[in-house]
């Protein structure tokens, strides 16, 4: 179970720290909203990824390819529609006001994203889910043991990373206008970067 725990632990912290539109999207909720109101989207994995990794498992194999391409469509465009709300806010950071209780809409939307987001369905296809299997065929502790590792460490991340930049925003104004603004460009190019994505490797069905 422990070296499945450790490979978990290292892609649960590989996949917080890499750049996309999830993670951008944290970081502009924090500086937005402040970390009170954003640390609850960080747990939109877990309700996510499940259906994702019973996709993955059991029906993507069986999809067409067009659906894929289908899903960075409709994710590039809601990524854009969460860019457009992002640099709102660092346009006019005086209309945005920081609040001690949870976001609702925010850990709604982060669920959406990640499930309009093909990076969880690649991963979870080519890699993740061969090693959760293959871990589990061995003994189901291991796979839970995959489990428990990946997540651990990518929510403890990725609650450090909100922790980090709204604390950073709260104590300067100026860096956190600076943050909200690479946060609402960084999803407005993932978002265009799916939509063209789509477009050049787009299949039409049958």
């Amino acid at each position: 179970m422990s070296l499945y725990f450790v490979q978990g632990a290292v892609y649960g912290f590989a996949a917080a720290v890499q750049p996309g539109p999830f993670l951008a999207y944290l970081v502009s909720l924090a500086l937005r909203s402040g970390w009170r109101r954003a640390l609850p989207a960080v747990l939109a994995p877990l309700l996510s990824d499940g259906p994702i990794i019973v996709l993955v498992l059991i029906v993507l194999s069986r999809v067409p390819p067009w659906w894929i391409q289908l899903l960075r469509f409709a994710g590039g465009f809601f990524i854009l529609y969460l860019a457009a709300g992002a640099l709102r806010s660092w346009r006019h950071p005086e209309a945005v006001a920081v609040s001690d209780h949870p976001d609702r809409r925010g850990v709604f939307r982060a669920v959406l994203l990640n499930l309009l987001n093909p990076s969880p369905y690649v991963y979870w296809g080519l890699v993740g889910g061969p090693l959760l299997l293959s871990g589990w065929r061995e003994t189901p502790a291991n796979g839970i043991g995959f489990l428990a590792g990946f997540y651990g460490a990518m929510l403890t991340s990725m609650a450090g990373i909100v922790l980090l930049c709204a604390c950073a925003g709260e104590r300067n104004e100026r860096l956190n206008r600076l943050l909200s603004g690479v946060a609402g460009f960084a999803l407005a190019g993932f978002g265009l970067y799916q939509i063209v994505l789509g477009i050049m490797d787009w299949r039409w069905p049958g």
